[in-house]
């Protein structure tokens, strides 16, 4: 016997198609959202886009003999109690040649704090060819009561930044860097504590 389908039946059942892939939209682009800040986050960082640098494992093997610039710009957030600076303020070196420099920070506050950095490179163009070895931005730093700590950042200029088009021109690169609190440096009487949670006078 073959079941035939009111029309009251039918609109319900494409009402109901209809609530299901609107949910699934909404919950399929969350999920794009939520993973949206860390994907752009390892884009920049392998592609050195928007002036990201590249974290790289071993020095170039190639070394020109022509020379770049590079001035380096330290800022802090306004949530972080530290002093920034970067011990030398510019260098110049061969393209492809490996150097080391250094950065200090000093703790100002009277508790320990904790702070990660973030960094760009500007012309952004030239970000893709700023190689890092070693940085400490690649870690949180935690400074101790006005602790003062050297950081050192071991880059070199990949030889093919003369050989692009947007970025053959360039003479002089700067490696900024901003410290941020890190959430853990928060004092603890700045937490919420919920009555349910306190304790019960006896």
């Amino acid at each position: 016997m073959t079941t035939v389908n009111k029309p009251g039946q039918q609109k319900e059942r494409a009402n109901g198609v209809i609530v299901a892939s609107c949910l699934a939209f909404v919950f399929g682009m969350g999920g794009m959202a939520y993973a949206a800040v860390p994907l752009y986050d390892m884009f920049c960082k392998v592609t050195g886009y928007n002036g990201t640098t590249k974290r790289v494992e071993q020095a170039s093997d190639v070394i020109l003999d022509k020379t770049i610039k590079v001035t380096f710009d330290a800022n802090i957030a306004s949530d972080l109690p530290w002093a920034f600076k970067p011990v030398q303020r510019q260098i110049e070196l061969k393209i492809g040649e490996t150097v080391q420099v250094e950065f200090e920070a000093t703790n100002l506050s009277k508790k320990p704090t904790t702070g990660q950095a973030v960094f760009n490179v500007t012309p952004m163009a030239a970000g893709a060819y700023f190689n890092k070895v070693q940085c400490f931005c690649f870690t949180e730093t935690t400074l101790q009561p006005g602790e003062t700590m050297k950081m050192p950042v071991v880059f070199f200029v990949d030889p093919e930044i003369v050989n692009a088009v947007e970025t053959r021109g360039i003479n002089t690169l700067t490696l900024s860097y901003t410290f941020y609190a890190h959430q853990s440096s928060k004092p603890v009487a700045a937490l919420t504590v919920k009555p349910a949670e306190t304790d019960k006078k006896l």
